[in-house]
């Protein structure tokens, strides 16, 4: 897969490109925004690896303008700027996943990795099943059997993730980074008290539950029968 990275410090640059080399991918390197923009627009890749400071042009011009032209491709920005301001912005501006420097070179991979399978999601599966429970990307319509079901914008992101990952244990840091665009826990009961409105609008009033809680580990939506939980 090609990966390019956008990175005006050498020493990083040279450290992830003989990384991810390694790691069995193909890296390009631009060194500055202008370079970078260039080739995102220019060439296909799989994933972008971005600098938020870059000479030329900053990492989030650069990124708006590649959202700005229709550009999907997933980014992965890498900053020292790691309040959660700085984080929020980044995601706002259109990037995927956020990585504050220093960072491991593991993490960088394994966030990689997050990020191409998200990708792996073909542009055409903009309905997603599971049992009777259909929901539609284009419309944001969710529906179970010949019932609508309304859902409110956060309900929607965490219905979507379920769905993405149905049949898998989703975990709580999964649900924060992937729903909440957390990468810390905020020690509140956001989680659990999301998942209650949701299963209350999906299971409630079906003979079999949908949405199952997995005791200490988390979440997983499946057809696979079983009473209807309340709470």
């Amino acid at each position: 897969m090609r990966i390019l990275i956008v990175e005006d410090d050498a020493n990083t640059a040279d450290f992830i490109v003989k990384g991810l080399r390694q790691a069995g991918y193909t890296p390009d390197l631009a060194t500055n925004g202008k370079d970078g923009l260039f080739l995102a627009l220019e060439q296909p890749f799989d994933a972008v690896v971005l600098d938020r400071m870059l000479p030329g042009l900053d990492g989030l011009t650069l990124l708006r303008t590649l959202r700005g032209a229709g550009n999907n491709t997933p980014v992965l920005l890498l900053s020292a700027l790691g309040e959660v301001d700085d984080r929020v912005e980044g995601l706002r501006a259109g990037g995927d996943d956020y990585l504050v420097k220093p960072f491991a070179l593991a993490e960088l991979q394994a966030r990689l990795e997050a990020l191409l399978r998200r990708g792996d999601v073909k542009a055409s599966d903009t309905v997603l099943r599971v049992g009777d429970l259909e929901l539609d990307r284009l419309t944001r319509n969710a529906r179970r059997g010949g019932r609508e079901i309304e859902l409110q914008p956060r309900e929607y992101q965490l219905l979507e993730y379920l769905m993405l990952h149905a049949g898998q244990v989703v975990t709580r840091t999964m649900l924060l980074e992937g729903v909440w665009e957390y990468h810390f826990d905020p020690q509140t009961n956001v989680i659990d008290v999301h998942i209650s409105r949701l299963r209350a609008k999906i299971d409630k009033g079906e003979e079999r539950a949908l949405l199952h809680t997995v005791r200490g580990a988390g979440y997983c939506l499946r057809d696979a029968g079983g009473a209807v939980e309340s709470g």
